[in-house]
């Protein structure tokens, strides 16, 4: 499970910076300071703590899944809770990628990017 939250990690990375340069942002400093905001393990699990009630039995199961992998402890100021929260998107967005469903894939992304202003942080 950890290895697709790990993909997930890398998919969902570049989907942002995809759309952060189709707003136009042009600077590196600013394409990182915009890009972290969506990538923090905090905005990630307030994201899946969302999306949750809009998930497909199947996909529920892998969010499950990824949020109970057994992994490394927390990086420093963030909960367990959130960090468990936010493997279960990486690995939620690594089976849709592995799976083939790229719609499904941008629908989740392009949710998770609109809620961004919606008390993101939990």
């Amino acid at each position: 499970m950890l290895v697709l939250a790990y993909l997930g990690d890398a998919v969902y990375e570049l989907a942002i910076r995809r759309h952060l340069i189709a707003l136009g942002i042009t600077r590196i400093d600013k394409l990182h300071r915009e890009a972290v905001k969506y990538v923090r393990a905090d905005f990630q699990a307030g994201a899946m703590r969302r999306l949750e009630p809009g998930l497909s039995e199947e996909e529920r199961a892998i969010a499950r899944r990824g949020r109970n992998a057994k992994s490394a402890h927390p990086p420093r100021g963030l909960t367990p809770e959130n960090y468990h929260y936010s493997t279960a998107l990486e690995a939620l967005i690594g089976f849709l990628y592995l799976k083939g469903e790229h719609k499904r894939l941008c629908e989740i992304i392009d949710m998770i990017i609109k809620g961004q202003g919606e008390g993101s942080s939990s």
